[in-house]
């Protein structure tokens, strides 16, 4: 049905509300994002729907969801009793049980996970959710979903409540800043571009989202894809521009599927296009695939990719909202961003400012990836601290051991050790540690971890992603590898300590964009927490953790071998030798250090120092 009014659409969302109140009396919800299906999600979702079939139960509805954040009980299933909104989440469900979860039997992992907007300034809530608002709550494939949630609403009371210049005073009101890693104050980049007398301007969402162990962005747009198109609607009514185009990545196939329909959808009811709802604003969206460069998540080197030449940042000024995409004043902002929106246009900026911090008002999306229990997605309150995200909500470090560190930020940013466990997140906070917010990533690591190869591991990333545009990035990052690798092979001097140091800041100082500025983060913030890592690489030609292949020494206890030769014929270069049941010994001078011996042997045997 195409809405022309908002007087239409209202009419909708209270026919769709109430047939969902009069539909089936339960939900059984199954997470059907990337992680879900990955993990067997389908034909446990078949299964379901096999079982109320056969059971004749019309009053049980089975859906597919977007990620829940559950990740590491997938596949999730949600049973939810529609009349009181109380639920129980099963985790790591087979198709074999899924009829037993109909009869309330299952693998309970989590009771009440999600919170609705209303409740985000509730004490002692960890979670508030406001970006995953709907995201393991409606078919992400059905628009009515969307709108039976009060969906394009915000839109609605935009186009024909308010001038373009009273929609950016309010996200400017707001505080909301930019979620995708230097936290811009939105508002007054939509106002620099507001500003601009070009009648041709352009919308641009980042979803390039590049960092290890970072999935924020393709969440929300498998799972709630109209969310962002609502935002962006919005945002170029405010800023005057009449096309957006949404820059993802080609290895996000399911998010781009559910972004095309969604698109596909707005359009045939008019919520994309001309004369949208009456008002005489006509916007229009397209999809942009990326290639995978962690560089065009830089948004001048995105623009160069979206106008088909290679991904490299230019230098500023002009920014973007002034000259961008064709020369034309451009807004980029990241998916987390723009779902922020209709939000804020439906509960009013002073509602948003009460959750989170004043410096940085509202939710954050994190990504808890790492040696924690649970691995997952997060929405909590700017403020919260290390402490309840890794204790709380990701219940403390895998096997019982020791909590080393937390690098956020992903190599971008740095890693914040536990006398800091108990710091307020937000944007300025985590400068001061010599972090940084980033897009959400958050990696946790234990006892284990040697500090020296993390760093070592993230300098390699921004080496590789590196466009080669500027000198300090391109040479200065790879001589800083070159150096880390000296470090962890034990053949360093402390003069190259020092060396490695003057380098970072140099990289720092002169390169041109955001990736080589922030490249050396990771070397800087281990030196300055766990120097004394380095100094044992160096000084010792030892690795404290024992990541580090060349510093590791292998050698086998004759009081334990037992001579069954399994860590012989492991070995890839025939270094080990002895007879059968006598002890083995382990030639050193033609050991590769590799530890194929220590993972085979059964008897610990094998020594590793």
């Amino acid at each position: 049905m195409l809405i022309t009014t908002p007087k239409q659409l209202s009419t909708l969302t209270r026919e769709l509300q109430k047939q969902a109140r009069k539909a089936a009396k339960t939900q059984v919800l199954v997470s059907m994002g990337t992680c879900g299906i990955a993990a067997g999600a389908t034909p446990v979702f078949e299964a379901l729907k096999r079982a109320v079939t056969a059971r004749g139960l019309t009053d049980i509805d089975v859906l597919s969801v977007g990620c829940v954040g559950l990740c590491h009980s997938e596949p999730t299933v949600e049973i939810v009793d529609v009349a009181t909104g109380s639920s129980t989440i099963y985790g790591a469900v087979t198709p074999e049980q899924a009829a037993a979860l109909l009869d309330g039997q299952g693998r309970e992992v989590k009771k009440s996970w999600y919170f609705p907007e209303d409740e985000a300034n509730t004490e002692n809530r960890m979670q508030a959710r406001i970006v995953l608002r709907n995201s393991g709550r409606i078919n992400p494939e059905r628009m009515d979903d969307y709108i039976a949630r009060d969906g394009y609403q915000a839109l609605a009371t935009a186009l024909t409540g308010m001038k373009p210049e009273e929609v950016v005073d309010l996200i400017t009101a707001s505080g909301l800043r930019g979620r995708g890693g230097g936290g811009f104050p939105t508002g007054t980049k939509w106002r620099i571009a507001a500003a601009q007398p070009s009648k041709e301007k352009y919308l641009i969402c980042n979803a390039d989202e590049g960092d290890p162990g970072a999935f924020m962005d393709r969440a929300v747009l498998e799972g709630d894809p109209h969310a962002v198109l609502e935002a962006m609607v919005i945002a170029g009514y405010a800023i005057g521009a009449s096309h957006g185009i949404i820059y993802v990545r080609a290895e996000y196939p399911l998010a781009i599927k559910r972004l095309q329909l969604a698109i596909g959808q707005a359009r045939e009811r008019g919520l994309i296009g001309e004369n949208i709802l009456g008002s005489g604003f006509a916007f229009d969206l397209s999809i942009k695939y990326g290639a995978g460069a962690f560089v065009c998540g830089e948004e001048t080197a995105l623009i160069r990719s979206i106008a088909g030449m290679r991904g490299m940042p230019t230098f500023k000024p002009p920014f973007p909202a002034v000259s961008g995409l064709w020369g034309k004043p451009t807004i980029v902002n990241n998916v987390e961003t723009f779902a922020n929106i209709p939000a804020i246009l439906r509960k009013g900026a002073a509602w948003f400012k009460r959750i989170g911090t004043p410096g940085s008002p509202g939710t954050k999306v994190f990504c808890i990836t790492g040696k924690i229990k649970k691995v997952g997605l997060i929405e909590v309150p700017m403020g919260i601290t290390l402490r309840d995200i890794i204790f709380g909500l990701g219940e403390g470090i895998r096997n019982d051991r020791k909590f080393k560190a937390v690098q956020t930020g992903g190599p971008s940013g740095g890693c914040i050790t536990e006398k800091h466990l108990e710091t307020p997140i937000d944007y300025d906070t985590l400068k001061t540690l010599g972090s940084m917010m980033g897009s959400g990533g958050m990696i946790v690591m234990d006892e284990d971890d040697c500090m020296v190869d993390v760093a070592k591991f993230f300098v390699q990333f921004t080496m590789d992603e590196s466009c080669g545009k500027c000198t300090p990035c391109r040479v200065g990052g790879r001589q800083m590898y070159r150096l880390l690798e000296k470090i962890t092979e034990g053949n360093a001097s402390l003069a190259d300590l020092d060396t490695i140091r003057d380098l970072a800041q140099t990289i720092k100082t002169a390169s041109l964009c955001g990736l080589g500025m922030t490249a050396p983060n990771p070397v800087l913030a281990t030196l300055a927490c766990f120097e004394d890592e380095y100094r044992a690489h160096v000084v010792d030609r030892k690795c404290p953790a024992g990541r580090c292949a060349k510093l590791i020494t292998y050698t086998i206890d004759p009081e334990l071998c037992t001579g069954c030769t399994l860590c012989a014929r492991k070995c890839p270069t025939g270094c080990i030798s002895g007879k059968v049941k006598d002890a083995h010994v382990i030639d050193q001078t033609t050991c590769i250090h590799c530890g194929a011996c220590f993972d085979a042997c059964r008897f610990s045997a094998v020594c590793k120092k």
